[in-house]
């Protein structure tokens, strides 16, 4: 089943809750960010979800201090996002030349 708040046309719940952190990360192309975005406007319980997201990854980075973390750990974060984003959602993120680019399998 399928929950996309009323919006046969919209992203369906699971899929936005999947790609939060890809979103506050800024990891996705501006229209796949504009579409999760539009359907939290319109879906009160993703955009909850969103905002305790947020208010985490606020809250881990006034507490790390401003450590950053190896390059070599951020990589290994990054392919365990995407691996998980694209078994829940089928949705393909990588990185090009011109930076994020999706794709739907």
């Amino acid at each position: 089943m399928t929950d996309s708040c009323g919006d046969p046309e919209g992203a369906d719940c699971t899929e936005v809750l999947a790609e939060v952190y890809l979103l506050l990360d800024h990891e996705c192309t501006r229209e796949h960010e504009d579409e999760l975005r539009r359907h939290m406007e319109e879906c009160p319980p993703c955009l909850e979800q969103y905002g305790i997201g947020e208010q985490l990854k606020h809250l881990l980075a006034r507490k790390c201090g401003g450590e950053h973390a190896p390059e070599e750990l951020k990589e290994r974060l990054r392919a365990t996002i995407r691996k998980t984003v694209v078994e829940r959602t089928g949705v393909s993120v990588e990185e090009t030349s011109l930076g994020l680019r999706e794709e739907r399998r």
